[in-house]
């Protein structure tokens, strides 16, 4: 995507789904693309 400005592109960051994490009736997992992060910032955050 190219945008305008750099404010047109926060929040538009892709996730991916992890589709062999689990099993086909268990829950999706999402993971955040940070290799297009506007700012190039790539953090490590986990979740449970």
């Amino acid at each position: 995507m190219v945008y305008n400005n750099v404010l047109e592109a926060i929040g538009h960051t892709p996730m991916v789904r992890l589709n062999k994490m689990t099993d086909e009736d268990s829950a999706d997992i999402l993971v955040k693309f940070e290799g297009l992060n506007v700012g190039g910032s790539i953090k490590t955050r986990t979740a449970y």
